[in-house]
């Protein structure tokens, strides 16, 4: 099926068998009865004949090659004229990463073909920094790289197929371009001859090259449950993006409240959804569903992609027929000024944030160490994704 012919292992690109699950991985199953609803984790030191309750996970601060947990504060932002964000503190800054990322993510590019003619808007952009931002718990150069891909690609295919016109977007073309993504991520089973009219498809549009080859290099870091959880989170994020272009196609503005509902499934949870992957272990999928640590990186989640509303709102505001953006449903829903629709959402979004850190101490209990880290990565990704957000230009 079809791959990019040179499969990812391009120079400074380094292939790696997938690790599987980490030794601490396997502790997943023995919590289990812990994970379920109203159940109370094991006094400590008793160990119930096969279960041993490990201290959680507490990481210390640290600049790079560990997990962090720098805590939470209120942060200014913009130009310092709104209320304050309530955030994570940014845990780690390192633009020589970040270079030694972009450089990599830009030669990259080249070869798939995204944003031919502007790969110097692209490399300024920074989605290699956006991943040393976010992911601070590793400073593999590989695994930083995996990440800048997969959101680079999500953002080509926003790019290309939703949002910029003089890229090729539009809306009523969308549907049919995000159901070849699966196809370019997961590929279905042999069909004689047309499964080659599909390949030939896939291998004319750089932004399904580029979906194919970051899913072939997740592959080589990935289990297969991780690798499926990334497909099946970014069809669930096309499909809120079919709404959307459907708001834009009939130039109509949905409720907030349905605005809402379709953000909190395309929003930075999928990103969030690579964080074991990106730090090199694996949070045993029964753990990532149970249903209260899905609410806690929906929270969060949803709250980073305000932030992105919120940068974005001015030059959305320019266009003629603006992206959704809740800061403009905001105003038009409360015949309010965008003053006031900026303090709305900024104080829904300190709700969110506040809400994953209750949910954080709600899970503080539970026995595996993996679970504690992943939730530290979410935390660590709403600062990150602050931090980017507030030096890229992308949003200017």
């Amino acid at each position: 099926m079809f791959e990019t012919p040179e499969e990812i292992t391009a120079a400074g690109e380094v292939g790696r068998l997938p690790s599987g699950p980490s030794g601490l991985g396997t502790s997943a199953a023995r919590v289990a009865d812990a994970i379920r609803p109203g159940a109370t984790p094991p006094p400590a030191g008793d160990s119930g004949g096969c279960l041993r309750v490990r201290v959680p996970y507490r990481p210390q601060a640290v600049r790079m090659g560990g997990p962090i947990s720098p805590g939470y504060a209120e942060r200014q932002w913009g130009d310092g004229s709104y209320s304050p964000l309530y955030l994570p503190m940014t845990a780690r800054i390192d633009d020589d990463l970040a270079r030694a990322v972009d450089d990599r993510l830009v030669a990259w590019a080249e070869r798939v073909g995204i944003y031919a003619d502007r790969l110097e808007a692209f490399h300024a952009t920074g989605f290699g920094r956006l991943a040393t931002l976010a992911h601070p718990d590793t400073d593999d150069v590989d695994l930083l790289l995996l990440g800048a891909q997969v959101n680079a690609a999500w953002w080509a295919s926003d790019d290309y197929y939703a949002d910029e016109s003089d890229l090729g977007a539009s809306p009523t073309k969308l549907p049919p371009r995000l159901a070849l993504v699966m196809s370019a991520m997961d590929a279905p089973p042999p069909a004689g001859k047309y499964t080659a009219q599909l390949d030939e498809a896939l291998r004319a549009d750089p932004v399904l090259v580029a979906l194919n080859s970051a899913t072939a290099h997740l592959r080589r870091h990935a289990t297969p449950s991780q690798v499926m959880r990334i497909c099946n989170t970014t069809s669930q994020m096309y499909v809120s993006w079919t709404a959307y272009a459907a708001w834009r196609h009939l130039k109509e503005l949905p409720p907030v409240w349905r605005y809402l509902a379709a953000r909190q499934h395309d929003s930075f949870y999928t990103s969030m959804t690579l964080i074991d992957i990106v730090g090199g272990y694996q949070l045993d999928a029964n753990l990532f569903y149970e249903p209260r640590v899905h609410r806690a990186v929906m929270q969060a989640g949803t709250a980073a992609v305000i932030v992105n509303d919120l940068h974005s709102v001015e030059k959305e505001a320019a266009d003629d027929l603006p992206d959704c953006n809740v800061v403009l449903l905001i105003a038009e829903e409360e015949g309010c000024s965008l003053q006031e629709a900026i303090e709305t959402a900024v104080s829904m979004h300190n709700d969110f944030v506040r809400g994953f850190e209750a949910s954080q101490r709600e899970l503080a209990g539970l026995p595996s160490a993996e679970l504690q880290r992943f939730l530290h990565g979410a935390q660590a990704w709403m600062a990150g994704g602050f931090e980017w957000h507030s030096s890229t230009d992308r949003y200017k």
